[in-house]
């Protein structure tokens, strides 16, 4: 029960030939796509998507990258689009101060309103989270001080002790392809520690490609790959692993259905 929990199949690499890259993703034994927004303009398609592919669901979210252009936008407008049948998570969202293509201030305000909405509708959060460790971990502590919430850290490639406070939060942790590259020794010593019931694996496509596939645009079916690489690192046979972050997806995903 393989799934790719974060792909972007609207996004150009893939929207262009969309319908082949699922069925090369399915030849590859992936049952379930989860397509993630990241700003406004892009949810109708994404839910078009999920409408018409019925093991493709949709988030609806605004990724930090575009936090400035969202700045206004309210609980309401994420509340009416996660009330689609086929909207099952919110996100993604976070922090992103790498890049700082957004104010640091709006991206914590809009991390807030994202957190809120999933408070409410109990779908679960997909966070991004990159070189904002700590501001990460303090409004997640302080929002679950005012109600928990389901979540997961997407793409994860913090450090140890983050993962740690995640894990003690409830939070659930999401690998990409990131995790097979030669340079990531402490990714890796995460990956093969992360409990069996909070571990789950993504493309992120169409960026990130796993090894043997570095180079190449990433697609839906290379996270076969990953879960093949995760599962060594663990020993873990492939397709228990496989079967083991489909099952907890599902869990965490608990508005998604086959």
């Amino acid at each position: 029960m393989l799934i790719d929990s974060h792909c972007h199949l609207n996004y150009k690499g893939l929207v262009e030939d969309q319908a082949e890259v699922l069925g090369r993703a399915r030849e590859s034994g992936v049952r379930g796509f989860l397509n993630i927004s990241t700003r406004e303009r892009e949810w109708a398609d994404i839910v078009a998507t999920a409408e018409r592919e019925p093991d493709v669901w949709a988030s609806i979210g605004i990724h930090p990258h575009e936090a400035d252009a969202h700045a206004d936008l309210g609980e309401g407008a994420l509340l009416a689009a996660a009330a689609h049948p086929r909207v099952i998570g919110i996100g993604e969202t976070g922090l992103d101060y790498y890049y700082d293509h957004s104010d640091r201030q709006v991206q914590q305000d809009l991390f807030r309103v994202h957190i809120r909405v999933a408070r409410q509708t109990g779908l679960p959060l997909i966070v991004h989270t990159r070189d904002a460790e700590d501001d990460t971990t303090r409004i997640i502590e302080d929002e679950m001080g005012k109600g928990a919430f389901p979540a997961l850290i997407h793409c994860f490639t913090a450090s140890a002790p983050f993962a740690a406070r995640m894990l003690e939060l409830g939070l659930s942790i999401s690998l990409s392809g990131i995790v097979t590259f030669k340079n990531a020794k402490n990714l890796q010593a995460i990956a093969a520690s992360v409990p069996e019931d909070r571990l789950l694996v993504e493309t992120d496509a169409p960026f990130l490609a796993p090894v043997p596939h570095r180079g190449k645009t990433c697609e839906p079916a290379f996270v076969a790959d990953t879960c093949a690489f995760v599962a060594s690192l663990r020993g873990t046979p492939c397709e228990t692993l496989a079967d083991t972050t489909g099952a907890n997806f599902f869990r965490l995903f608990g508005k998604a259905t086959l």
